[in-house]
């Protein structure tokens, strides 16, 4: 006859066994519900104190999390401090190609239905995973860090204060704070998103032109401890040829030949007029056009206006060939209901 009590072997090998469930819950071997992405470039500093606090952050939610790290070529001791980290899938690349880079090898690399990416220099709060995570669970497929009161140096500050201006000029995004890295998206976001340059400023503003819905929450923003900002005018130039390219994206990206072939019609045209005019006082008034600029810039017009819609047709057929190279169209849908 079997004893109904439990042997200690037995309720040793119970626990055993939940903690293997629990470590399998925690780690990944169950598809995880959150994902939190952070490139890291020479952040010793910080890798150790980042991941326990991501770590605390996401246990307290309750759900199946795994924490992804991205080492851009880093030349301290970043991936060594990394390598010994637990729970944590490590991406290392073989050398330093940029931030952007960096987070869509990690987003390309995660199994989350939420995505959250986030800087590695401490500056963003982990504790604030929670507060993106609330403002999804309202419908929004994004949301938006927004680092209302920022502990940065002050030429930063200003200069992305200037650069936040701009953007809201050009691209209009609807969010305050496009340079926080700490954000929050639906996996189904980046379904058809490759990140290039200083893309990665830039997402809310290139899923908004999809239709998704794009929020915002304030959160907390810490001055940096260790380390030195990656920060640098080079990539503010970067940064604003990037933002021209989704300005171009947002209005003519579906349409290039209503931009090149309009403004291509203007300048042929204002052209023909010069030389309208030109011809006229030429042969009715005689008037001398040997030692005249006048003739140049009309033929400089009217050669620029059919180049420039040429270039629009020739655009015209480039993005065609785009979204028929990637088998989809330039709409989404997002749910088809039959009753």
């Amino acid at each position: 006859m079997e004893n109904a009590s439990s042997s200690p072997y037995q309720d040793s090998a119970k626990k055993e066994s939940e903690e293997q469930f629990r470590r399998k819950n925690w780690r990944g071997d169950k598809k995880p519900f959150l994902s939190v992405v952070v490139p890291l470039y020479n952040e010793e500093g910080n890798v150790g104190e980042l991941h326990k606090k991501i770590v605390e952050a996401c246990r307290a939610l309750g759900k199946p999390f795994e924490v992804v790290f991205v080492d851009d070529g880093s030349t301290d001791r970043t991936k060594e401090i990394a390598m010994a980290l637990s729970p944590l899938k490590l991406i290392v690349q073989r050398k330093w190609f940029g931030q952007t880079a960096a987070m869509d090898a990690g987003i390309k690399n995660s199994k989350g239905e939420i995505i959250v990416t986030m800087d590695g220099d401490l500056q963003n709060d982990p504790a604030d995973i929670p507060l993106l995570l609330e403002k999804i669970n309202e419908g929004y497929d994004v949301v938006s860090g927004w680092r209302k009161n920022r502990k940065d140096p002050f030429l930063k500050h200003f200069n992305s204060r200037m650069a936040n201006a701009l953007r809201k000029i050009l691209i209009n995004d609807g969010i305050h704070d496009s340079g926080c890295s700490l954000k929050a998206y639906r996996r189904e976001c980046f379904e058809d998103v490759d990140l290039f340059g200083e893309m990665h400023r830039f997402i809310p503003a290139l899923l908004k032109i999809q239709g998704f819905k794009i929020s915002e929450v304030v959160v907390s923003h810490h001055p940096r401890k260790h380390g030195a900002t990656k920060y640098n005018w080079k990539r503010g130039l970067k940064g604003f040829v990037d933002m021209i390219s989704v300005w171009f994206w947002k209005k003519y990206a579906n349409r290039p030949l209503h931009l090149f072939g309009a403004g291509g019609l203007i300048i042929f045209t204002l052209g023909a007029i010069i030389s309208s005019v030109l011809i006229v006082a030429r042969i009715f008034y005689a008037v001398p056009l040997s030692d005249k600029i006048w003739p140049l810039i009309a033929l400089f017009m009217i050669l620029m206006g059919i180049q420039l819609f040429v270039f629009g047709l020739l655009a015209d057929i480039s993005v065609k060939n785009y979204y028929k190279m990637k088998g989809r169209m330039n709409y989404k849908i997002k749910e088809i209901v039959e009753n």
